[in-house]
């Protein structure tokens, strides 16, 4: 059975500094111009808008939240036993794949 995210131990995690950033995303911010404070702001402030509880290792989610007025999504793992955060990527949405709202993905 798939377990939760728990966004409230994860928001601590982040608030003490227990995070870790996946090579991925640390190549896709500089590549996109988005900094770290940008993103743990989306991840203590924002707003979860899809949930991966079957992901492994750990279950993850999508957060959406602005780096001053640019919308910002980060996907980001929780691992309760360590009570570490793991940062998977980050980027800007586009209208490609999102309605404006950021948050609800487009019909193929």
């Amino acid at each position: 059975m798939a377990m939760a995210l728990n966004w409230d131990r994860m928001r601590t995690a982040v608030r003490s500094s227990r995070v870790q950033w996946q090579r991925h995303a640390l190549e896709r911010m500089m590549a996109r111009d988005i900094r770290r404070s940008d993103a743990l702001e989306v991840l203590l402030s924002g707003e979860p808008i899809e949930e991966y509880p079957d992901d492994q290792p750990f279950p993850s989610a999508l957060f959406l939240g602005r780096a001053k007025t640019r919308p910002i999504h980060v996907v980001a793992a929780f691992d309760a036993e360590s009570d570490h955060a793991f940062v998977i990527t980050v980027y800007e949405p586009g209208l490609e794949h999102f309605e404006p709202d950021f948050r609800t993905r487009r019909r193929a």
